[in-house]
């Protein structure tokens, strides 16, 4: 007897629970099996989009770093000049000390100097390499000295400081958070007085991954346009300003590993109320962290305090800028 000929007599010799059973199984892995394509399909399409935003990031930052030697080359004799108006002027200040009109034009020649070497002072560290030199931090005495930092600024607008007792202390470079905080806290007190608006929240949270340091406004939100551009190097919305606040935020949580996240908030009745800027710092420290300009922007919606988010947008967090 054949093979073929014993076979069909096995097959013959089954029952019918025998078939069902025997055609459970084939269904049990022709299922494990579609399951297991369509996971690696999910996964090849996950990975294919990582590889293009990490050419894309390699490509801006290539560009972002050419932007910064450039711009500190051109601060640099910029800087030298204005040194010597500067001194020319107190001299001048001092000869016509008895002249109150002359002396006032010549505080208003001051004044200009000043605010352009504030200028050139944001250009410069925009393009020099930032570092992050982690440490233990008490999260309220952040968040205590950048609200210090910006009294001027919040003035007539109550401020509340929420930190949650699980991330009391956190792990990051101190003064560069300092500086990032002073950045969007200007921002959003800004935003807050031009709407009407009359609290800035500030916070701090976390994930099992990460901390969340977060400034919510009052101040009616963030287009999408503007939105689409706020992080790019020289772009403001001010009449006055280098546009390189949020843009020196980007590079500071580059330095850390982290990302920024931006949320407009909105209630029930789709009315904008304000938006809330997050800074988020990874717990764990990586060694190996990415290249400049390959941290990311995220915005999306999200659980907020009481408040229902709005996705807005989201894009990668490379060469940015600082919003009025």
């Amino acid at each position: 007897m054949s093979v073929s000929e014993q076979a069909v007599n096995h097959a013959s010799s089954l029952s019918a629970g025998d078939l069902a059973e025997l055609m459970a199984s084939f269904n049990e892995v022709t299922a494990k099996l579609e399951s297991t394509h369509t996971q690696l399909r999910g996964e090849v399409a996950r990975l294919n989009t990582e590889l293009t935003q990490a050419n894309e990031a390699l490509q801006r930052s290539k560009r972002l770093a050419a932007l910064g030697e450039m711009a500190a080359g051109i601060s640099h004799e910029i800087r030298n000049p204005l040194g010597s108006i500067r001194l020319y002027t107190r001299m001048l200040k001092e000869d016509l000390a008895k002249m109150p009109d002359q002396c006032e034009i010549v505080e208003k020649i001051g004044r200009a100097v000043t605010g352009l070497d504030q200028i050139v002072g944001d250009v410069l560290t925009f393009s020099r390499e930032i570092k992050a030199r982690r440490s233990e931090c008490l999260a309220e005495v952040v968040l205590s000295d950048a609200c210090d930092a910006c009294l001027a600024q919040l003035e007539g607008i109550e401020v509340a400081v929420q930190v949650d007792r699980s991330c009391e202390t956190i792990q990051a470079d101190a003064a560069l958070l300092h500086q990032a905080l002073i950045n969007i806290i200007r921002n959003g007190a800004q935003a807050t007085r031009d709407h009407g608006g009359k609290t800035i929240e500030l916070g701090v949270s976390e994930t099992p991954e990460l901390w969340q340091v977060w400034v919510r406004d009052s101040g009616g939100g963030i287009e999408e346009s503007v939105i689409e551009r706020m992080f790019n190097p020289f772009f403001t919305t001010r009449a006055a300003g280098t546009g390189l606040g949020l843009s020196i935020v980007h590079r500071i949580m580059d330095a850390h590993g982290g990302s920024v996240e931006v949320q407009n908030i909105t209630d029930d009745s789709g009315w904008t109320s304000g938006a809330t800027v997050s800074l988020l710092l990874p717990k764990r420290v990586v060694k190996e962290l990415p290249e400049e300009g390959q941290g990311q922007v995220v915005v999306r919606a999200g659980p907020m305090a009481e408040s229902k988010e709005q996705v807005v947008r989201t894009q990668s967090l490379q060469a940015q800028g600082d919003v009025a």
